[in-house]
């Protein structure tokens, strides 16, 4: 799939855990990590918000896209 998840990334960069990720942004470690592993089939735009404002970044810090 050519749309890369650089949440992994960014949580190195800001030395968080993703257990810590799932419970600041309100969903399941589980959900978390299917959104992690390019699993899941969308993303909710106040999720992304979520995470955005939880790790201090952009979304296309995140979502990278690579053909």
């Amino acid at each position: 799939m050519p749309i890369i998840i650089n949440i992994d990334v960014m949580l190195a960069k800001r030395k968080m855990k993703s257990m810590d990720l799932a419970e600041a942004i309100g969903i399941t470690p589980a959900n978390l990590s299917v959104l992690k592993n390019g699993k899941a089939k969308g993303v909710r735009f106040e999720t992304l918000e979520a995470i955005c404002k939880a790790l201090d970044c952009k979304p296309g810090d995140i979502i990278d896209y690579v053909e």
